[in-house]
């Protein structure tokens, strides 16, 4: 460990904080044969008193479902039935062990998460993920989505990943580049050369310790003496990792035939069992005497019945080196000892690798690994299966189907450049409306998630017109989702033009009429669809959506806590963050700040773990809105701004507004009222129809009065009193009442701010304070300081129980100005505010009386993390048990 001073120290204190209960991660990257594996076997050296596991990525078998985690897990798979049941039953599923699939793929995560804690119960843990570029994909989510989420178990997990190498993606994770060793380290490492042979290695190895290894371990006696003419090594720009691998080649090649055969069996097998390399070599006519030349080189590295490469160069040269018909040989030999129940996927895959034409045998066992992977939510694993089935099927329609279906699930695990590669590749037309429709589908996924949603709305339409009309069902689903494009476009005339398509259908009966300027009909529709919930997890969320567009808050509140549900229940865990933000946006309607910022951290995290970039913007606008109230201006610049960059260029107008919107408030609570009407004048252009912009016309009107621009207020003030009139809730008539209070004649104002006041009660808090607060400096203008008093004493004591300072301290100061008094009115922020928004959130649940376990499945972390946050919670908060917990809550 030459030259690694700083990494060695870095991971020292890992462990060493691993012995304290503290968790921690890395993810240590640089170029083949930098040392990342060597300072994975430093940590599992220094890990005295730690339990370690290891698991090493094989390129030939990273398409092997679940496999990685697996073999990670074997040594503690006793501690499974540890779990909670459905945890449990999850990890069976996902390790072959039933044949129940999986709902939920968060389920597995969690799970491994909770198995991690187990497994760390006695004492400190270790885990040791080397190649993770080539481990399969779903084990690397399931391993990073744990990872993301330690804090307290006592847990070190060490991930090393190749540059540059394509394969699984490991993302989220803090960073450890290693680099070239300096020269004086490389020098030590290449003794007894003269110092012109050693500067010439070290130039030409760039400071990679394998390289200056095999490069002066190449050398001839000649060479070593200093007889090295200009050409005597290859050209530097050659490319390290090239020559390396070649040299290996090479020094394989050199080996017995036999050898060569036995390290070509083993380097196509993915599970490490000696016994199933032997019995494989055997039908190969080798014996486990062959393995002895590979074992005096130091290629291989035996271990009671496990069998390692000393490096992934070496298995790549073992492989890579052996002619096609002897690698084909390998993999028929490995299929044939590989025929219980636990390998059939092993199987497949091997079968699959000596195809060397169509058949329909092996695609069709192909196609059963799939769906095995897909009842498991491996979806980047179902997609690798189903398109090597496509590439073994000879009848176009059977090759279409499955080419669909891995783009489907290629959409489905967020790849979605391979998912438009698939679908490139899908032979036209398709004659299946079911076919054609799933490919509608995944295309538009890939346009919603990633690109313009207005594409994707026109993608699924014209699927819908080329389906069947006898296919009415499949033509409603492709419509509904298609309007939610629609909806995230922001285009008010697109959604009418989905609507139009099939206005008898209940969830788009509902735009159809209230775009097409039917505004009872659409309400009429509303309800229907309330009183006969649809199915489907679209059809659901439209209907929230409905109400939360229609200003019914609250019925949409619950209507988004039952698609969540239903998301969860049912494993849809791909709308789950879409589903959080409509309900991220109810709580924001309802001034249910903190709750709102909860949901929208936990919906943001999965929209991040999904890669889906599209529902992340819209999630940073949500989050920005509560940040904005509490004038948290750098935040909001920071969540916006990264929201825009999105937004903008796709035409996501909902997003780019939601974005804008906030940016408004932000400068209107802090007083600066011409950028606030900028900010919001600009929201309100990207979703043009008054239904659309209805939520920020409030905050529009009173930015362009305070401004000193009433003109520009006028507009908005008439379209929201007759949208207020329409809709018929008493949230949307008290604003605008309060926004006639500052439109209209004075001698009317103070009629329209008492109403307000009445019709806000039950409502949002922050509207009633501002309602109050415009209500209270409206009557220190005419001179009225003692009737001022009570509404701006209301205004500070409800700005102040939200945390929202720059309206407090607005408050506060006309109070002054009134001749109140403006000491704090309540606890600023209430108890809560004292906490850090994860810690809230535990607190919340315990005091529900939810168990550490119970908690922890909802928020996706370890009992032990849960109980960490409890800890730290409790002395902030001046109680000693959940019981006082419940009563300060309560209070």
């Amino acid at each position: 460990m030459r030259g690694r001073y700083a990494e060695r120290e870095r991971i020292e204190q890992l462990l060493a904080d691993a012995r304290r209960g503290a968790s921690g991660v890395l993810l240590v990257h640089g170029e083949a044969g930098i040392g990342k594996t060597a300072l994975l076997d430093h940590a599992a050296d220094r890990a005295h008193g730690v339990r370690v596991l290891r698991v090493e990525g094989i390129e030939s078998e990273m398409e092997m479902a679940f496999g990685g985690l697996h073999q990670l897990f074997l040594p503690v798979r006793d501690l499974v039935d540890a779990l909670p049941g459905p945890q449990a039953a999850a990890l069976r599923s996902v390790f072959g062990l039933s044949g129940e699939g999986v709902r939920d793929r968060f389920v597995v995560g969690l799970a491994v998460l909770s198995l991690l804690s187990e497994a760390a119960a006695a004492g400190p843990l270790l885990c040791l993920v080397d190649d993770a570029q080539w481990l399969d994909q779903p084990s690397v989510d399931m391993l990073t989505f744990a990872a993301r989420r330690l804090r307290a178990e006592g847990v070190v997990m060490l991930f090393a990943v190749r540059d540059g190498a394509p394969g699984a993606a490991v993302k989220g994770l803090p960073r450890l580049p290693v680099e070239g060793l300096d020269r004086a380290a490389a020098a030590e490492l290449v003794p007894d050369l003269p110092p012109y042979v050693v500067d010439r290695v070290i130039e030409e190895a760039r400071g990679n310790p394998l390289a200056l290894i095999e490069l002066s371990a190449a050398l001839t006696p000649a060479q070593r003496a200093g007889r090295l003419g200009p050409s005597a090594l290859p050209e530097a720009a050659a490319g390290l990792p090239s020559r390396l691998q070649d040299g290996f080649l090479e020094q394989v090649r050199r080996l017995p035939e036999a050898t060569r055969a036995v390290l070509l069996v083993a380097a196509a097998d993915d599970t490490g069992d000696l016994t199933v390399v032997l019995r494989a070599s055997g039908r190969l006519g080798s014996t486990v005497e062959d393995l002895e030349p590979a074992e005096r080189a130091g290629f291989v590295l035996l271990s009671g019945e496990v069998l390692r490469f000393r490096h992934p160069l070496v298995r790549y040269a073992a492989y890579r080196g052996a002619p096609l018909a002897r690698r084909i040989a390998a993999h028929r030999a490995l299929a044939g000892v590989l025929g219980g129940a636990g390998h059939a996927h092993r199987r497949a895959w091997h079968l699959a690798a000596a195809s060397t034409g169509p058949d329909e045998g092996v695609a069709e066992e192909l196609e059963r690994v799939a769906e095995w992977a897909d009842s498991r939510q491996a979806m980047a694993s179902a997609s690798a299966a189903y398109e090597r089935a496509a590439q073994l099927t000879a009848d176009p329609r059977a090759r279409a189907r499955r080419l669909v279906s891995a783009a489907q699930r290629a959409a489905d695990a967020g790849q979605d450049e391979r998912c438009g590669a698939l679908a490139d590749r899908v032979p036209q037309p398709l004659e299946d409306p079911d076919v054609a429709a799933n490919f509608a589908r995944a295309r538009a996924v890939v346009e919603l998630g990633y690109r313009r949603p207005a594409t994707a709305a026109r993608i699924l339409v014209d699927s819908a017109d080329l389906t069947d009309a006898e296919r009415p069902d499949t033509v409603a689903s492709l419509l509904t989702d298609a309007v939610h494009a629609a909806f995230c476009a922001g285009d008010a005339a697109l959604i009418e033009e989905v609507a139009l398509r099939s206005p008898a259908v209940p969830v788009l009966a509902v735009p159809a009429r209230l775009f097409g300027g039917d505004v009872p009909g659409g309400l009429e529709a509303v309800r229907a669809l309330v009183d006969a919930p649809a199915h489907g997890v679209t059809a659901r969320l439209m209907s929230g959506i409905y109400l939360q567009l229609t200003g019914d808050h609250r019925a949409a509140r619950e209507a988004a806590a039952g698609v969540v549900a239903l998301c969860r229940d049912q494993g849809v865990s791909g709308w789950l963050p879409t589903a959080l933000h409509l309900q991220v946006q109810t709580e924001l309607s309802l001034g249910r700040h903190d709750e709102a910022s909860a949901r929208a951290v936990e919906a943001l995290r999965l929209a991040e773990y999904h890669d889906l970039a599209h529902r992340a913007a819209h999630l940073r606008a949500a989050l920005a809105m509560p940040a904005a109230v509490r004038g948290e201006e750098e935040r909001v610049r920071e969540l916006t701004g990264e929201a825009l960059e999105y937004t903008r260029p796709r035409g996501v107008g909902r997003g780019t507004a939601d974005a804008l919107w906030a940016r408004g408030v932000l400068e209107l609570g802090l007083g600066r009222a011409d950028a606030a009407l900028e900010r919001l004048e600009a929201a309100r252009t990207e979703v043009a129809h008054p239904l659309l912009c209805l939520p920020l016309l409030p905050d529009l009107i009173e930015a362009a009065v305070r401004a000193g621009r009433p003109e520009r207020a006028s507009e908005a003030a008439r379209s929201l009193g007759e949208w207020a009139g329409a809709l018929g809730q008493d949230a949307l008539a008290a604003s605008a009442r309060r926004c006639l209070a500052l439109t209209g004649p004075d001698g009317e104002a103070e009629a329209h701010f008492v109403a307000a006041l009445a019709l806000h009660r039950g409502g949002s808090g922050f509207d009633l304070a501002r309602t109050a607060l415009l209500y209270g400096e409206w009557l220190r203008r005419l001179r009225r300081q003692i009737d001022a008093r009570d509404p701006l004493r209301a205004a500070l004591d409800g700005f102040e129980r939200l945390g929202a300072r720059p309206w407090a301290d607005r408050a506060r100061t006309e109070l002054g100005a009134a001749g109140g008094q403006t000491g704090l009115t309540a606890r600023e922020g209430g108890p809560m505010s004292v906490l850090s928004p994860q810690e809230r959130e535990v607190v919340r649940l315990a005091a529900a009386g939810a168990s550490n376990r119970e908690i922890g499945a909802r928020l996706f972390l370890s009992p032990r993390t849960v109980g960490h946050h409890l800890y730290r919670a409790f002395p902030k908060l001046g109680v000693s048990s959940r019981t006082e917990l419940a009563g300060l809550l309560a209070s």
